[in-house]
């Protein structure tokens, strides 16, 4: 897996102070999407311990809510495992921290998705400037979802988060 930068106590991409990990690879390819530069499955520099380490003083600092995974596109197929191995690792090591997830694929392309139960929310679907909305909390077009991945799995339905 590569990744662009690690943000720290960042409040635009999830609930509370967050730590972001801005992941390399995305083939939504947008229009006017925020992150272009972040498309490219080899650009960014390759996460290793450092990075890993990285995140993890952000999170065992008690203020900060928890992590977000964004990009590029976190469940882009070419590194799905990776960041799965690294949610499963910061929830059994910090289980009262939440996991926030970008994406542009759909719910129900990436429920099953195994690590998924690692996921508290997931902001689904592609950024559509058409229906670009700057008043919509935690996302950038109103086609898109925050989603509450636990319950949501438990109903067998999409529940939206709060």
């Amino acid at each position: 897996m590569r990744y662009h930068n690690i943000t720290k106590d960042d409040m635009l991409n999830g609930d509370g102070l967050r730590v972001v990990l801005w992941v390399a690879g995305c083939e939504h390819h947008c229009r006017n999407c925020q992150n272009p530069i972040t498309w490219d499955i080899n650009g960014g520099i390759p996460f290793d311990e450092d990075a890993k380490q990285e995140i993890f003083d952000e999170l065992d600092k008690p203020y900060i809510s928890g992590i977000t995974f964004s990009g590029g596109d976190p469940l882009h197929t070419a590194h799905r495992d990776e960041v799965g191995e690294l949610m499963a690792e910061i929830k059994e090591k910090y289980p009262t921290k939440t996991i926030w997830c970008y994406t542009g694929y759909d719910w129900h392309s990436v429920k099953n998705i195994t690590y998924m139960k690692y996921v508290d929310i997931l902001v689904d679907g592609k950024y559509i400037e058409e229906l670009r909305n700057v008043n919509l909390p935690w996302k950038g077009s109103s086609n898109q979802n925050v989603i509450d991945v636990q319950e949501s799995k438990k109903l067998n339905r999409i529940v939206l988060y709060a």
